[in-house]
């Protein structure tokens, strides 16, 4: 499937895919009819006026606290707005962590934690599918990762790497 390249609208804020759209760099592509896309917080007003300024049509208000906007073509995107410290981290390392469209992508270890703490039922199973998928060392910097910022959740995040496993 192939996305719109916000990069020209959104420049200079720092952007990267999270959603289905992120995961087929971690595991086989799943259809998803929307592109999902974080900013931090703090960037989120001028993302929105940076995304009105290129004429997409604001489609409403994300519960989970962002926006939806349609494309001119078409496309739907959900801007995700990121409160957590790790955030600015997360998206830098975006930067460089680019699919074969080019598009800058959540890192593993972040998606990992972003969709755990969702807490949604297709949100787990990518978890489980990509922890499934992952090597040694993309699985010591996730549990790394959470050690930091979910500690308690240590305990789930092992048992999804041992289903994710089974599953594949």
């Amino acid at each position: 499937m192939a996305w719109i390249d916000l990069s020209p609208i959104l420049s200079p804020i720092r952007w990267a895919v999270v959603g289905a759209a992120a995961t087929r760099l971690y595991m086989p592509e799943r259809y998803t009819r929307d592109l999902d896309v974080a900013v931090r917080f703090e960037d989120a007003l001028a993302t929105r006026k940076k995304l009105s300024d290129a004429k997409l049509v604001h489609e409403g208000e994300l519960s989970i606290g962002g926006s939806t906007w349609r494309t001119p073509d078409g496309q739907i995107i959900d801007i995700i707005e990121g409160h957590e410290a790790w955030w600015t981290n997360a998206l830098n390392e975006a930067q460089t962590n680019r699919d074969a469209q080019g598009l800058p992508i959540l890192p593993l270890r972040y998606l990992v934690l972003m969709k755990f703490q969702s807490g949604r039922v297709q949100d787990i199973a990518d978890v489980t599918r990509m922890l499934g998928q992952a090597d040694d060392n993309a699985l010591n910097n996730i549990r790394s990762l959470f050690k930091q910022f979910a500690p308690n959740d240590l305990a789930d995040l092992e048992s999804l790497i041992t289903l994710g496993k089974l599953e594949r």
